[in-house]
């Protein structure tokens, strides 16, 4: 249902708290004249040549660690561990349960602080936790350390993706969402993991593979503290009329680009939103594949028969997979309009694919085994849409950052639960983690169907025409820290 707001634009534009950062900046900033079609590509190309490649590289060492548990296996870390039975499996959920704990609180202070500097500092908080990782000597030790890294790590892709969406419309955000949440971490830890595998001395090699993560983890938190931006309005690199005309591009998604004032308001909406627990279930079905694939594919490949430092070498093209999966997927539901949902139900099917190959295929036939192994990455490609279907469909600062953080708990779930389907007792064919992975490319078929029919219904419900600002009055309108629920001519994306 709608919630009708309870006071006029006219009352809310002269409160404080109801005024996005962005239209307060609209109306001390002036007029400019608009800008051509050339100017406007060179803008978007300057942010992008600057703001991807940090948010990029932030969101990749975040996710490093996550992959680098399942080389650590293949190098001895359960052997030196004295790990047994599923504690192996736990090292990988308590990631998730830690994310789980930190979620809320993370997205309170993200929301109040300056939200780039509090994602650099959980940033240089997981970088320690890597750094620690070499000193434990027990499961206990491993579990501690690996809870307070998920706790840091659970405001990476909801404090990420409030920073694209003050930044891009929604017609540009899929394909940088697919670039700044691209599987690099995968091809970063194999090569690592290849380097470090020829390294001979008195530490373990899983040792200095989070030595070498956490380190340069560590230093790139230093940098992107001091120089990233959370919204046009903090970018260094920006003139006064540049950041004009970003904020103007912006106001035409309806979503806000950002504002402190805590509603509890929107918080509740955002609770009460079908949409939000659409997505909430499709995440939790998306990500139980990946916490699986995550921390046994190192051990899936080696169970082949290939090395420690093959195997290593043969888990890099997982991370091309899963980049190139959601690039290609998220490109096609940006450039087809209102076909985003439809884009995910064909990218389901592909990992679909990849699980009946390697469970199918003879494993003596490895060629076919690792087809299907690199298919089964594909899945990341659905999962990116996911998050930018969030990202277009929600508006108001609070909703979007209790939304986010909801998402992302569906994440931490899915991790949570994934690790778990692979019992060690099934190795090599790993059956239950098979029959999982199918299950839930099917629920997630479903769930997204839901969510495109209940969009396409509200839509009709407005009457299904798009409206851009016009002037700079329209844009402050636009402004206003309204949600989707309270804007009239809020029309969502399919």
């Amino acid at each position: 249902m709608d919630v009708e707001p309870q006071q006029s634009v006219d009352q809310k534009i002269g409160q404080t708290e109801y005024i996005d950062s962005g239209a307060k900046f609209l109306e001390q900033a002036g007029d400019y004249a608009p800008l051509s079609p050339e100017a406007e590509k060179r803008l978007i190309r300057k942010v992008d040549w600057i703001m991807i490649p940090m948010l990029f590289i932030t969101a990749t060492f975040g996710a490093v660690d996550k992959v680098a548990l399942g080389t650590a296996a293949i190098y001895g870390l359960q052997k030196d561990a004295h790990l047994h039975g599923q504690q192996y499996s736990w090292l990988g959920s308590i990631l998730s349960l830690g994310a789980l704990s930190g979620m809320f609180p993370s997205s309170y202070l993200i929301h109040r602080l300056p939200s780039a500097k509090y994602l650099c500092c959980c940033s240089l908080g997981w970088s320690t936790m890597a750094l620690l990782m070499p000193a434990c000597k027990s499961w206990s030790a491993l579990m501690a350390v690996r809870f307070f890294m998920g706790c840091f790590e659970a405001i990476i892709v909801p404090g990420i993706s409030l920073i694209i969406a003050s930044f891009y419309k929604k017609s540009e955000q899929p394909p940088r969402n697919a670039l700044v949440f691209a599987a690099a971490s995968s091809i970063i830890n194999g090569f690592l993991s290849w380097a470090v595998g020829h390294i001979h001395s008195a530490l373990a090699i899983w040792q200095y593979l989070f030595l070498i993560i956490g380190s340069i983890t560590f230093a790139w938190s230093i940098f992107v503290f001091f120089f990233m931006p959370a919204t046009p309005l903090e970018a260094f690199f920006l003139t006064k009329e540049e950041k004009y005309h970003m904020v103007r591009r912006v106001a035409d998604n309806k979503t806000g680009i950002e504002n402190k004032s805590w509603k509890w308001d929107q918080v509740k909406e955002a609770v009460v939103d079908p949409k939000t627990w659409l997505l909430f279930f499709f995440n939790i079905a998306i990500n139980i594949p990946n916490g699986g694939l995550t921390t046994f594919n190192g051990i899936i490949i080696s169970n082949l028969g290939f090395s420690s430092v093959n195997a290593s070498l043969l888990s890099m093209p997982t991370g091309v997979m899963s980049t190139l999966s959601a690039f290609i997927f998220s490109y096609i539901g940006a450039k087809w309009a209102n076909r985003r949902c439809l884009v995910t139900i064909g990218a389901c099917i592909v990992p679909i694919i990849g699980t009946v190959i390697v469970y199918t295929v003879d494993r003596k036939n490895i060629a076919g085994q690792m087809v299907g192994i690199y298919l089964l990455y594909t899945y990341f490609g659905p999962y990116v849409i996911g998050i930018g279907l969030g990202q277009a469909n929600t508006a108001g600062h609070t909703k979007k950052t209790v939304t986010f953080a909801i998402l992302y708990i569906g994440y931490a779930v899915g991790n949570l639960i994934g690790p778990q389907t692979f019992r060690a007792s099934q190795a090599p064919a790993y059956t239950g983690g098979v029959v999982a992975m199918i299950v839930c490319y099917c629920v997630c078929i479903g769930l997204i169907s839901l969510y495109w029919a209940f969009c396409v219904f509200k839509n009709k419900k407005r009457g299904g025409v798009y409206s851009h600002a016009r002037n700079n009055e329209e844009a402050i309108q636009e402004l206003l820290d309204e949600t989707d629920f309270q804007q009239e001519r809020f029309l969502y994306t399919t």
